[in-house]
Order: C-alpha cells, then sequence, then structure tokens
C-alpha cells in the first residue's frame, strides 16, 4: 500500500476491480484480523477518535465521537449503514472506491459494526451505481466465503451480517434519516429528531451511519495507527482526502492528496489549471450545496477550518468550476432547479420556496426578469436558512444563490436590466 494514497494507490489503472485476494496482498482485512486478535470495541473507537478522521459525506462530525454515542446497553439488533447515495451535483468520489477497491468499505463496515457492537450492515448506493454494486456485491461474496463475514468471523466470536441495497433514486435519500425511511420502504422524508439515530435509527433500533469514504479509511486507521494517520494531513485533520474538480479544467477528475491541500494546488497542479482561453471566475468548493468561492481564495487550505474561514464549506471536496464565459444566473438555475425537483415536500420553506426561486432565475434567463427579483431571491435564501426545515437540503440549496447574489450580483442585474442573458 502506498504510504500516502491508501484509498487510492492500489486501485488498477485498467478499472479492473481489486479482488479479495489482490486486496489481502495490499494489506486487506489485516486491520479486522488486528481489532478482533486484541482490540476491545472501545479501543477501536478510541484509535479513531484518536486519528481526527471526521465525516466526509460534507458535514465532517469525527468519526470516533460518532461511534461512541450508541450506548453500551442499547438493544439488539444495532445496525451500521454505509450512505453510498451520493446524488449531490459534480460529487462523484464514493463511485472509484466501490468500483475499484470495494473491500476496503466491506472491510470497514466490519470494523464499524465491531466497535459499535452492531449485527447487521447495509451498503446503501445510489441506484445508478450498477457497476459499483455489482462490484461490492461480489466483494461481500468473496468476504463470507473467507469467514470475514457471518457467524464467529476469525474465531473471534463476533458476527456480522452486510446486505447490499440499491436506491430508489431521489437525492433525498442522501439525507441519514431520509436514507432511514427509504431502507424501511417507505417515502425518504427527513425523520424529526431526537431521537437521533444512534439511539432509534433503522427500524427504531440503534444505527451508525457513516459515508463511503469515511468506513473506506477506517482499515487503514487500525492498521497503521492513529499516529500514522495524522501524520498524512497538513492540518489538523486527520488523513488523505478524495479531492475533485469538473468544470471547464483541462483535467477534470479526482485526486487523494493530504487533507489541506490549498485550492490553488489542486486547481492549477492537478486539474491542469483552466482550459486554454478561459479565466477562472468562481467555484463552489464542496459540491453544488457549498458557497460560491473566487479567485482571491486560492490559497485556502481544503479542509474544515480552512474552507469555512474564507466563507464557504469543505463539504464533499469535489469542486465545480466557474470560468469567464460560463452564465453565473443560469449556473444557479441550473443547481436551483435540481434542488427543486428532489426536495421530498415536507416543509414549506424547501418545497414552496424552491420552486418560487426557480422559477424567478429561469425567468432572469429567459429575459423576463422583473426589479426587485433579487430582493426576492434573497429573502427566500435567508428562509431557507438551518433550523428553518427539517433537514439540509434547502440550507444547502441555499448556499449557492445567496453567494452568488454576492459575488455576481452585477451579472444578475445585467439579466434584468437589459431582458436577456448576456451569455446567449
Amino acid at each position: 500500500m502506498p504510504d500516502d494514497k491508501p484509498l487510492t494507490g492500489n486501485m488498477r489503472s485498467d478499472g479492473v476491480a481489486l479482488d479479495l485476494k489482490a486486496y489481502e496482498r495490499a494489506g486487506g482485512y489485516e486491520g479486522l484480523r488486528k481489532a478482533l486478535g486484541g482490540m476491545t470495541p472501545a479501543a477501536v473507537i478510541e484509535e479513531v477518535k484518536d486519528s481526527n478522521l471526521r465525516g466526509r459525506g460534507g458535514a465532517g462530525f469525527p468519526t470516533g465521537l460518532k461511534w461512541s454515542f450508541i450506548p453500551d446497553k442499547a438493544p439488539h439488533p444495532r445496525y451500521v449503514v454505509a450512505n453510498g447515495d451520493e446524488m449531490e451535483p459534480g460529487t462523484f468520489k464514493d463511485r472509484i472506491l466501490v468500483e475499484l477497491d470495494p473491500h476496503q468499505l466491506v472491510e470497514g463496515m466490519i470494523l464499524a459494526g465491531y466497535a459499535t457492537g452492531a449485527d447487521i450492515g447495509y451498503a446503501f448506493l445510489r441506484g445508478e451505481y450498477t457497476v459499483g454494486a455489482e462490484r461490492v456485491a461480489r466483494a461481500i461474496a468473496e468476504a463470507y466465503e473467507a469467514g470475514y463475514l457471518g457467524k464467529d468471523i476469525l474465531h473471534s466470536g463476533y458476527s456480522f451480517e452486510i446486505y447490499l441495497h440499491l436506491s430508489a433514486g431521489r437525492y433525498m435519500c442522501g439525507e441519514e434519516t431520509g436514507l432511514l425511511n427509504a431502507l424501511e420502504g417507505k417515502r425518504a422524508n427527513p425523520r424529526a429528531k431526537p431521537p437521533f439515530p444512534p439511539a432509534s435509527g433503522l427500524f427504531g433500533k440503534p444505527t451508525t451511519i457513516n459515508n463511503v469514504e469515511t468506513l473506506c479509511n477506517v482499515p487503514h486507521i487500525i492498521r497503521n495507527g492513529a499516529g500514522w494517520y495524522r501524520g498524512l494531513s497538513r492540518s489538523k485533520d486527520g488523513g488523505t482526502k478524495i479531492y475533485g474538480a469538473s468544470g471547464k479544467v483541462k483535467r477534470p477528475g479526482l485526486w487523494e492528496l493530504p487533507m489541506g491541500t490549498t485550492i490553488r494546488e489542486i486547481i492549477e497542479e492537478h486539474a491542469g489549471g483552466m482550459r486554454d482561453g478561459l479565466q477562472l471566475r468562481g467555484l463552489l468548493p464542496g459540491g453544488a450545496s457549498t458557497d460560491f468561492l473566487t479567485g482571491e481564495h486560492l490559497d485556502a487550505p481544503m479542509d474544515f477550518a480552512g474552507v469555512q474561514s474564507v466563507g464557504s464549506r469543505l463539504g464533499t471536496g469535489t469542486m465545480i468550476i466557474l470560468d469567464d464565459k460560463t452564465c453565473p444566473v443560469g449556473m444557479v438555475s441550473n443547481l436551483e432547479h435540481f434542488f427543486s425537483q428532489e426536495s421530498c415536500g415536507w416543509c414549506t420553506p424547501c418545497w414552496s420556496g424552491l420552486g418560487w426561486a426557480e422559477r424567478i432565475l429561469r425567468a432572469m434567463e429567459e429575459g423576463r426578469g422583473k426589479p426587485g427579483d433579487l430582493e426576492k431571491l434573497a429573502f427566500q435564501a435567508r428562509f431557507w436558512a438551518p433550523g428553518h426545515t427539517f433537514c439540509a437540503l434547502a440550507p444547502g440549496a441555499a448556499e449557492p444563490l445567496q453567494s452568488a447574489l454576492k459575488h455576481f450580483r452585477a451579472d444578475f442585474e445585467r439579466h434584468i436590466d437589459e431582458k436577456r442573458c448576456p451569455w446567449k
């Protein structure tokens, strides 16, 4: 295993997934053997806490702390759920993990199960990830055959089952309580909290939910130690991160880099800079539901505190790049259309407000913008703030809108004044 790229360093260049033998040759399941061979569940949790691993799904909550929320005397069965719904526009990092090295996810889920005393795991994948689903299913089958799953794993006395579940295909299925409802065969609406999933989650039982990338880090942490993992990072957040860039850069893609790598390095060195004849105008640093940053922010480190310090969020760490020949109003209109159609309709600020904002933006793009539209959009963005809705869908939709009004207001005003989109 390459020391500086534990998540992607063993992936084959021809796109073929690692099978069990190849994964074992690269050190696979050594972390599981170490944990079951001499570590208590509490020790596994402490190791993950000490590693400073934070959730890679967007919220960035400390993983070990999250695992510790399962009460010691909680009833059984207990569940571990891997959230691989990944429908955030601009985000595609979990896809390579499930397609090219799926045993990392399987081992990470078993370790999470052991640490939290869980009996059953569900790998919840985006329905369109058919290749990834086939490869995860194969990895699960290989793990069962090798004795890494099922009853009395490695003669340790610990038993754990994993099932694969494909999403019904809505963005709301990625919200953790909406995901739980979807797993139970219900509509993917968010649940009121409390109770929180560690106390009452899937089928009313204690449940731990982690993002796919988060879980894939765990085998490496247990195998090599928390100190090693912290040493991979350039910041206080531990480990590496799979960063991405899409848009009009020369080499769009994904790269595993130290946590805290700067925005400038990711865009200029790894993504190859902007295409010839284009200039960077802005970027969404962590997928569609993050605030725009501009060229003045390029030296900010891509870690949780670094991106927050310049007015946005790390989110999923996958950037969407805006160039100077693309209409920012059209870009935001497209994003708000997505959020509007993906709203579950559970709360009024989301289902009504998103539709209202989408109609205003579409009218502006078509030359039908009116004076006062920007004030209406700003009002809507404030109305979607955290605490006004059941889940984070609408607050996330507010971030690109409110920041576009801040950084690109003149472009919005031109649409209204000229009664057209200047880029068409």
